[in-house]
């Protein structure tokens, strides 16, 4: 299979980079860096009352991939990144090379349970999250800093984070409305 992703990667390399993307790949890859954009608006989203379901919903799908994706899969199957196969390409690289391993895609997975927890908490912003998502996805295969099935792997793991996510926290959000109406009863 890494040899057939390599030919994937390589095709990208040749027929699709250039100057503009370059730069434009380079920030959406960093946007996401360590999931902060995500992040950021969890914290902004449970500030204010509208949205703070969303935020919570946000939070909880962070916090379980960073557990299930970064610290369980990552480690589990410790798969070396593209450059490292090919190291032909780390002179043409446009970031740092990382220590980390390469699946899931980690900016992937952040993004698409960000997009996923947020469509089921409200569509319009989900369907945003989630444009937003595949052009980062993209980004770590321009950069050479993903295989094809490692964004696969993100977008899957991401998409079944947002739903558990948001599953519990509807539950939760459900058992204390039924509290607040058996208190408002008595």
């Amino acid at each position: 299979m890494n040899e057939f992703e390599i030919k994937i990667l390589d095709f990208i390399q040749e027929h699709l980079r250039f100057g503009f993307l370059d730069d434009l790949m380079v920030l959406l890859t960093r946007l996401a860096d360590d999931g902060i954009v995500w992040i950021v608006l969890a914290i902004a989203l449970i500030c204010f009352k509208p949205s703070r379901k969303m935020g919570i919903t946000l939070g909880v799908a962070l916090l379980l991939g960073l557990i299930v994706g970064n610290l369980g899969l990552k480690n589990l199957f410790a798969r070396p990144r593209p450059y490292t196969v090919n190291p032909d390409i780390v002179p043409s690289m446009l970031i740092d090379t990382l220590k980390s391993y390469s699946f899931p895609s980690g900016h992937t997975r952040c993004c698409f349970e960000s997009a996923m927890a947020m469509y089921l908490c409200d569509k319009r912003w989900g369907k945003a999250a989630f444009v937003l998502g595949g052009f980062i996805g993209f980004s770590r295969m321009y950069l050479y800093m993903h295989y094809p099935t490692d964004v696969i792997g993100g977008v899957i793991l991401g998409l079944i984070n947002g739903v558990i996510a948001f599953i519990i926290v509807d539950k939760i959000y459900k058992a204390i409305d039924n509290r607040k109406s058996k208190l408002q009863v008595n």
